[in-house]
C-alpha cells in the first residue's frame, strides 16, 4: 500500500499566513484582534486536515459558529488537498489529536463501495449536528412558533407532510438552530437514514470542484442520495447560473422522490436576487415559514434559558439591559451574555451593571431610540401621578422623593448624560445626590417588588 503523501508543514504555515491576512482584511481590525488573532496553527502530519487552536473554549465556539466555513474555503482555495479545518481549544487539541488522526486513517483505508447509498453515509457524521441546537433548547414565541412547529413536523419519521421547508429570517434569528435540530431529531428517529447539512457556499464550492475534476456524477449521487438535505444561506447563489441549475435539479429530485429538503435564506423566495424564477417557484411550492425579530419577552426568556447552564449569577438589571438593547438578533443576544459570563470567569470578577457595560462596550452602543431626561421626567410623573415640577422641587416627602430618585436612576441608565448634567436637570442638584439616588434604587430593586416592577415598566415604555 502506497504511503500517504504528507503535505509539508511549511505549506500549511504559508497558507495560514495568507489566510490570516485575508481574514484581517475582511473582518476588520477590531473583530480580528478580539477573536481571530489568537488562533494558532497546530503542527501535525495529517495531509488533509488543518487544525487551529484558541486559548479559551468560548473563543473556540465563537469562531466555529461564525468562521468555520470561511476558514475551510480559504484553505481549500490555497491547498485543494485540504479536506477539513478543525478549530479547537488548545488545551484539548493535543488530547484529541491521536484519536482524530486514527479516525482519518481508518476512513481512508476502509473498503470503497460503489453503491449510491453507501457514499452519503459518511456524510451523516460530516454535519456534526451541534447537540446544543436541539428542539428542546429552542425557546418559542409568536415570532418563531410557525417555523418551529414546521421544523419539528419535518423531522418526524414516516412520509413527510410537506417538502421543501423554506425558512427565512434576518441573520441570527434561529434558522441554523432549527436545521441542526431537524437533523438530530430525524437521525434519532431514523438511525439508518442519511443526512447532509451544508451552507450554499459549500454546495457551490464542491460543485465547481466537481466540474473542474469532470466528476459531477459522484457529486450528484452523494448529494441526492441522502434522505435529508439541508442547504443554508441560499441567497449566496444569486447570479451563479451553473450552481443554480444544479440546485434546481437537486430540488426537483427531492420533491419527485418525496424526500425531506430544508432550505434557509435571509429573505423570502420571491425576494432572492439573481435567482432563476424556476428555482423560486419550486421553493415557494413547499412550506415557507419566516422567523421575525424576537419580541422582548422572547429575548428575556432566551437569556434565562442560557443562564441555566452558565454557573455564573447575572443580576436582573444586567439581563434587562441586554434584553432591551440587543433587539434584532438572537445570536448577538446570546453572544453578549456568553461574553459577559466568559470574561467574568476568566478574570474572577462578579457580574455587575458596570462590569457588563465595560465588557460589552460597542455592543450596547448600537442603534437604539434616543431617550431624553425630559421624556423620563414626564413618564415618571404620569406613572406616579405627580407633577413634573415636583420632581425638580426641594420637596422631600416620600411620594415625591421616591419618583425623583427613580427618574434620576433611569436618566443614568438610559441616557449618556453625565452625573452633573443629570443633577442640573433635577433642580440644580449636586452630582452626589444623583449617585445616592442611583444606589438607593439599585438597592430597593432587590428588596421591593413594587419598585422593581415600576422601573421595568417605565424602561419598556421609554424604550418603546
Amino acid at each position: 500500500m502506497a504511503e500517504q503523501t504528507v503535505l509539508p508543514s511549511s505549506a500549511k504555515a504559508a497558507a495560514w499566513d495568507r489566510v490570516r491576512k485575508n481574514l484581517r482584511a475582511s473582518a476588520g481590525q477590531r473583530l480580528f484582534d478580539q477573536w481571530l488573532r489568537p488562533m494558532e496553527l497546530i503542527e501535525e502530519s495529517d495531509a488533509e486536515t488543518v487544525r487551529l487552536g484558541l486559548p479559551a473554549a468560548f473563543m473556540t465556539n465563537w469562531v466555529r459558529n461564525h468562521y468555520a466555513e470561511r476558514l475551510t474555503f480559504e484553505f481549500r482555495s490555497l491547498l485543494p488537498q485540504i479536506r477539513a479545518v478543525s478549530v479547537e481549544t488548545i488545551r484539548a487539541a493535543k488530547a484529541r489529536q491521536l484519536t482524530a488522526l486514527s479516525t482519518e486513517i481508518a476512513a481512508e483505508t476502509a473498503p470503497n463501495r460503489s453503491d449510491v447509498r453507501s457514499a452519503p453515509r459518511a456524510e451523516v457524521q460530516r454535519p456534526r449536528f451541534d447537540s446544543r441546537y436541539s428542539f428542546d433548547a429552542f425557546v418559542t414565541a409568536p415570532s418563531n412558533r410557525v417555523a418551529f412547529n414546521a421544523a419539528r413536523a419535518l423531522a418526524e419519521p414516516g412520509t413527510p407532510r410537506f417538502s421543501p421547508l423554506y425558512l427565512h429570517s434576518s441573520t441570527g434569528q434561529g434558522k441554523t438552530h432549527l436545521m441542526h435540530a431537524i437533523g438530530q431529531a430525524f437521525l434519532a428517529a431514523e438511525p439508518d437514514a442519511t443526512a447532509i447539512y451544508m451552507p450554499a457556499e459549500r454546495f457551490m464550492f464542491e460543485f465547481v470542484q466537481a466540474l473542474r475534476a469532470r466528476d459531477t456524477i459522484a457529486f450528484k449521487e452523494r448529494i441526492r442520495g441522502v434522505d435529508l438535505l439541508m442547504i443554508d444561506d441560499l441567497q449566496f447563489i444569486g447570479g451563479k447560473d451553473s450552481t443554480q441549475e444544479e440546485c434546481l435539479h437537486t430540488v426537483n429530485e427531492f420533491m419527485n422522490a418525496g424526500k425531506r429538503l430544508v432550505i434557509a435564506a435571509d429573505r423570502c423566495p420571491q425576494a432572492l436576487e439573481g435567482v432563476d424564477n424556476r428555482l423560486i417557484g419550486r421553493l415557494s411550492s413547499g412550506l415557507v415559514a419566516d422567523i421575525k425579530a424576537p419580541e422582548r419577552e422572547l429575548r428575556r426568556a432566551i437569556l434565562d434559558r442560557k443562564l441555566e447552564t452558565s454557573g455564573v449569577p447575572v443580576p436582573e438589571d444586567v439581563l434587562e439591559l441586554l434584553a432591551s438593547r440587543i433587539t434584532s438578533s438572537v445570536r448577538e443576544l446570546e453572544g453578549a451574555l456568553n461574553r459577559i459570563v466568559a470574561y467574568a470567569q476568566l478574570i474572577g470578577e462578579e457580574v455587575t451593571m458596570e462590569f457588563a457595560v465595560q465588557t460589552l462596550g460597542e455592543v450596547l452602543a448600537g442603534p437604539r431610540k434616543r431617550i431624553t431626561i425630559d421624556e423620563i421626567q414626564r413618564a415618571v410623573s404620569n406613572h406616579f401621578d405627580v407633577r413634573t415640577i415636583d420632581l425638580l422641587s426641594a420637596r422631600r416627602a416620600v411620594v415625591i422623593a421616591r419618583p425623583r430618585q427613580i427618574a434620576m436612576y433611569l436618566a443614568k441608565r438610559l441616557t449618556t448624560r453625565s452625573l452633573p448634567e443629570i443633577g442640573r436637570k433635577f433642580g440644580n442638584r449636586d452630582h452626589s445626590t444623583v449617585i445616592h439616588a442611583v444606589r438607593r434604587i439599585e438597592d430597593l430593586r432587590t428588596r421591593d417588588a413594587e419598585i422593581d416592577n415600576a422601573v421595568r415598566s417605565l424602561t419598556r415604555e421609554l424604550e418603546g
